[in-house]
């Protein structure tokens, strides 16, 4: 339930990366964010090569997690070509995946798009060239107007967008610079800041850093379970 001051209490992480032998269970987490949050956001890359089998190990340790879920996938979750298995599996589960819709739990709304790289800032990657470029591109724009439709339907006066890839360089920064342009896109926070939002979670850079701001000063969280976090827990506690 929300706090008495009408917060809702959101425990966001993402790349949990399961792998098939099991040699990770989230079943203990999930029953600690049940006690300590209202709801779970999980930022993508929720399994390791995107496996039916990785998503099944996951939607059994789900079954601790005695509070809503809600997600996106991330890039590793189509590695083997079967990210409507992996959704399927995990929506019989109990858990909302987000994926271009948006859902609103206790009077706050949640967004979520897996998003697409292409760069940051005056770097971004330009649709100009190679028809490999143009489609490149191209997915990263159809992302963002993806996520803005979904964001036209909320309706609460509190939303969190949940991506996998970073819509701001802030959070990415220890990232080899090299790679900065497969982390995420700008085009991401210009969508975002047409609206006003209570937070943004992401994951994908796992040494990135916890918190940054869109040009339009939104607050964003790289949950990545990897990054040091405020709480020191490998997910973050955000009041929405």
């Amino acid at each position: 339930m929300s706090e008495g001051n009408g917060t809702l209490k959101v425990a966001a992480m993402g790349d949990l990366h399961v792998r098939e032998d099991g040699s990770a269970s989230f079943r203990e987490l999930f029953g600690e964010i049940s006690r300590e949050a209202d709801v779970l956001v999980l930022a993508g890359d929720l399994t390791d090569l995107g496996k039916p089998k990785e998503a099944e190990l996951l939607a059994q340790d789900l079954k601790a997690c005695s509070i809503p879920v809600i997600g996106v996938l991330g890039n590793h979750d189509y590695e083997c070509g079967c990210p409507d298995e992996v959704t399927r599996i995990l929506r019989e589960a109990g858990m909302k995946v987000l994926d271009g819709q948006a859902t609103e739990v206790d009077g706050v709304g949640f967004v979520g798009v897996k998003g697409f790289a292409g760069g940051f800032g005056r770097r971004m990657l330009g649709s100009f060239g190679e028809p490999a470029m143009k489609q490149f591109v191209g997915e990263t724009m159809n992302e963002t107007m993806r996520l803005e439709n979904a964001m036209r339907t909320v309706r609460s006066k509190r939303s969190m967008v949940i991506l996998h890839y970073a819509p701001v360089v802030d959070t990415i920064e220890s990232e080899p610079l090299e790679i900065y342009p497969f982390l995420g896109s700008s085009r991401l926070a210009e969508t975002i800041d047409r609206f006003q939002v209570s937070a943004i979670v992401h994951g994908h850079a796992h040494r990135g850093r916890f918190e940054g701001r869109t040009p339009g000063g939104q607050r964003v969280y790289n949950v990545a379970r990897h990054i040091e976090k405020p709480n020191g827990k490998p997910y973050a506690i955000l009041e929405v």
